[in-house]
């Protein structure tokens, strides 16, 4: 993914920085626990679309 592209997206819910997971081809907002996937180096940013995640150490 473009690295630049990571500086300037935020999640479309809370406006909060994500953290790119290149193992699991996501994108993660920790204070909502969603994962957005990412297909082809696009990230798919709907919130229909995303994945609930566990909070880490739970």
């Amino acid at each position: 993914m473009d690295a630049r592209l990571l500086d300037i997206l935020v999640c479309p819910i809370c406006k909060a920085n994500l953290e790119y997971r290149k193992a699991d081809s996501e994108l993660v907002c920790m204070p909502c626990k969603l994962a957005f996937s990412v297909r082809d180096d696009i990230p798919i940013m709907l919130e229909d679309e995303a994945r609930q995640i566990k909070s880490e150490g739970a």
